[in-house]
């Protein structure tokens, strides 16, 4: 845990799940820089936008990543709304918001994937690191805001690129940056209405090549944000070339699944299978879902889960997981996620289950397993990529 002070008060945030051993910080010099501009501390406007934001009206804001945002606008603003792609993030900002002494209904929480408010009159942007996925928001929101609307995003100078200003400038209006602050960033755009915003490109469809193995001839729906939005991605096509062989009516999990491809080649493999998709990105999620609606055999079974690796599929109830783990947490790198995912899939799994899962060979997926699960085999491997077996043992 660690706290945020305001000069509208201090704020315990942690992320989630919570860990008492986690080093990384729940909130960012980005969020206190734009924290600071708010409450009036620091005047970070450039010349020609207001120097004070009235927080009276809809408050919206965007990618906020655990909640410290939302948390410390609320009480502040009206029933702040939170939008975000993440599971992980709206899961913190609950536990953030509870510690922090609020009630559950003082802050709205939406997805990427809900109706956005139907106005909005302060547009606060934590810029995300997938630009696709600031565009298709940035293209959401459009139509809510309206002249006297803030916008202001937020984020460190690594993360805000002549490309992000030129989004704010095409889809929302006039933009400019602030000066920076503990290298952290303010980007204030003014929207015009008279722009038009135009339709968003996403979701983006393509059917994998021959040389897919497993996935030769399956139709990729990808909606923004999505990892390897517009091809598939190195790592995923050599896992598809060694899928492991069907088992008749077997459930399988494709744990971080992203767009969906390795359950739905396994569907299509073995259409009697049940397959679980789980992400906590509600984006892969919605794009794993089309991906399978776009292939599966009539009839097929599937569930689509926004959720924390495997902590809702109940214990001993499947034969296979298929893993592919991010191993970043935004900017910072972690093998924490890839752990949490380890020991969720050894107690999902029924004994004799098995767990694939394709990494760099760097990382080191092999002690891992041998750790959790006591054997690691290599099914495949090239100079860049390892795919590895861990079979849960009986009682």
């Amino acid at each position: 845990m660690n706290r945020l002070s305001t000069s509208w008060g201090a704020y315990d945030l942690t992320r989630f799940p919570e860990d008492p051993r986690d080093r990384l910080r729940a909130w960012s010099a980005a969020d206190a820089y734009l924290l600071r501009h708010l409450a009036g501390d620091e005047d970070a406007a450039p010349d020609g936008f207001p120097a004070t934001v009235d927080l009276s009206g809809t408050v919206a804001v965007l990618g906020d990543r655990w909640g410290a945002l939302t948390t410390a606008l609320t009480g502040h603003a009206r029933v702040p709304v939170q939008i975000t792609d993440s599971f992980l993030a709206q899961q913190a900002t609950r536990a953030n918001l509870a510690r922090a002494g609020h009630a559950p209904d003082a802050a709205r929480l939406l997805t990427t994937r809900d109706a956005p408010p139907a106005r909005v009159d302060v547009l606060l942007v934590r810029v995300p690191k997938s630009l696709a996925l600031l565009e298709d928001q940035l293209q959401r929101l459009a139509p809510a805001l309206h002249a006297g609307t803030a916008v202001i995003g937020t984020g460190m100078v690594t993360e805000i690129h002549t490309s992000t200003l030129e989004l704010f400038e095409r889809i929302i209006g006039p933009t400019r940056t602030s000066l920076a602050r503990q290298k952290a960033r303010l980007v204030f755009s003014a929207p015009d209405p008279a722009r038009a915003a135009g339709a968003s490109p996403w979701p983006v469809r393509y059917v994998l090549p021959a040389d897919s193995g497993a996935g030769a001839g399956l139709t990729v729906v990808n909606h923004a944000g999505i990892f390897c939005a517009d091809r598939l991605d190195i790592g995923t096509r050599f896992f598809l070339k060694h899928l492991p062989r069907a088992r008749g009516g077997a459930h399988v999990v494709d744990l971080g699944c992203g767009n969906g491809v390795l359950g739905t080649a396994a569907s299509v493999a073995d259409p009697d299978a049940t397959v679980t998709f789980i992400d906590e990105s509600f984006q892969a999620v919605a794009s794993a879902e089309a991906t399978f609606r776009a292939n599966a055999a009539e009839g097929a079974k599937a569930h689509f889960v926004a959720g924390d690796a495997l902590s809702a599929v109940p214990p001993e109830t499947v034969d296979v997981v298929l893993n592919n783990p991010p191993f970043h947490s935004h900017q910072a790198t972690t093998g924490a996620t890839a752990h949490r995912m380890f020991t969720g899939a050894r107690a999902a799994l029924r004994p004799g289950g098995e767990l694939w899962v394709i990494g760099n060979r760097h990382l080191g997926y092999h002690v891992k397993l041998r750790k959790v699960f006591g054997n690691a085999d290599v099914v495949a491997s090239d100079p860049k990529f390892v795919l590895l077996r861990a079979v849960k043992g009986g009682h």
